[in-house]
């Protein structure tokens, strides 16, 4: 594959085979003819006009765009980690050239553009040792472009595709508008595509072992999947150590519940217990110093495992919001002025930095104010300032409501808490 130089490279083997047109060509053009692979409005700064005319081919890039035929071949993937990559998918790239004569004289423009065309119709395709050939040609000291030097090592000679020259059809319209973005005066252009160029990072690849041997055995299972999730007491939200039922279909021989937050990267599994083949139980895990759990929306599913821990099967899942646990012991800290109300609140599970939360009280709820780390201290600012009296609140964290007490003894029911004192 070729590497970043690539690009160049191609431009490089261009105007290297065309000046080569040109070169014995001095008397018929009365005099030499120059070759760049500048932007238009800068060859036509330099060529002046007037006395100052040249005959001059210029080789412009103006367009990159994606080759269609690669684009999806070699799809990125990485490990299970998310970070090592495992292949190096290459950069398909198709290149747009506008070739543009310049004359100093009546013909001398159709002339110059004409052998160039006849050079580009006899080699549509570009052989590894012509460009070889053209690369190897480049000064090996060029104070004005080091460059020069460095393309010979782009690997353009040596990648799998070759590189192919075709014509582009641009109407006059397409032909003006990139003329006027160009800001020069227009001369008589061919506009082509060369392609396909393949680009490839050159970052180090992890690669797997070859396995060395197959064990394959055949346990015969029932298809298990899951039909509900159930917190505790009516609750749409588990808290950090709630038992959680789960029902389904022939979760008989279930072993392990995993839970997964995508978004922050958490993943973990918990033993299931009570299993019967139509449903089961295990508790939400307590966070730890070495463990984070915080609250938010986990998908659940529940593994079959072996003696070997091997899994057998895994069900589809389904979504388990994660409670946040508002502290009333010690009470939150209230500080109420004429403008605002500033409520400080201790909560767990510790809330990261990406999650966001909300704090309502009454009718009203405000965001957290911003914090850098992973806190189970939260400020929230109320404006207009909060009515007195105790009321309720609630903490959601990502989405995910924190638990209210309810008296369903009542008639008819009535919130408990928890409850702020404003």
């Amino acid at each position: 594959m070729s590497n970043a130089l690539a690009i160049s490279a191609v431009t490089a083997v261009l105007q290297h085979y065309l000046s080569n047109v040109y070169s014995g060509l001095s008397a018929l053009f009365g005099g030499n003819v120059a070759l760049s692979s500048k932007a238009p409005d800068i060859v036509q700064t330099e060529i002046g006009n007037g006395a100052h005319l040249q005959n001059q081919v210029n080789v412009f890039l103006h367009q990159v765009t994606h080759n269609a035929g690669w684009r999806n071949v070699g799809l990125a993937s990485v490990g299970a980690d998310g970070k090592t990559q495992l292949n190096n998918p290459p950069l398909a790239l198709d290149l747009h050239y506008l070739l543009t004569a310049y004359g100093s004289n009546d013909w001398q423009a159709e002339a110059l553009l004409g052998h160039a065309l006849l050079l580009l119709h006899q080699n549509p395709i570009i052989s590894r040792d012509d460009i070889r050939a053209a690369l190897a040609a480049l000064p090996l000291s060029d104070p004005g472009n080091p460059l020069s030097t460095a393309l010979g090592l782009s690997g353009l000679a040596d990648q799998i595709e070759m590189i192919k020259i075709t014509p582009s059809t641009l109407g006059r319209e397409e032909m003006a508008w990139l003329w006027t973005a160009l800001k020069a005066d227009y001369r008589p252009t061919f506009p082509f595509q060369v392609s396909v160029v393949l680009l490839q990072t050159e970052k180090s690849l992890s690669f797997a072992f070859p396995v060395l041997s197959r064990n394959i055995g055949v346990h015969p299972i029932q298809l298990a999947q899951i039909l509900a999730v159930t917190p505790p007491k009516g609750q749409v939200a588990a808290a950090p150590g709630d038992t959680v039922t789960v029902t389904g279909e022939f979760l008989k021989g279930a072993t392990q519940v995993q839970l997964v937050n995508q978004r922050l990267a958490i993943q973990t599994t918990v033993p299931a217990a009570a299993v019967t083949n139509t449903s089961l139980t295990f508790t939400v895990p307590v966070e730890t110093a070495l463990n984070p759990f915080p609250a938010g929306i986990y998908t659940l599913a529940i593994l079959f495992t072996d003696a070997a821990s091997n899994i057998l099967q895994t069900t589809a899942s389904l979504p388990l919001a994660v409670a946040p646990v508002l502290h009333i012991v010690p009470p939150p800290t209230v500080v109420k002025s004429v403008t605002e109300t500033l409520v400080t609140i201790l909560c767990n599970p510790k809330v990261q930095p990406s999650q966001t939360a909300y704090l309502s009280i009454g009718s009203f709820s405000a965001p957290a104010q911003r914090f850098e780390v992973a806190t189970a201290t939260l400020t929230f600012q109320f404006v207009p300032p909060l009515p007195n009296g105790s009321q309720l609140a609630r903490l959601v964290v990502d989405e995910s409501p924190g638990q209210i007490d309810v008296n369903w003894v009542a008639n008819p029911p009535t919130f408990l808490g928890p409850k702020v004192t404003i």
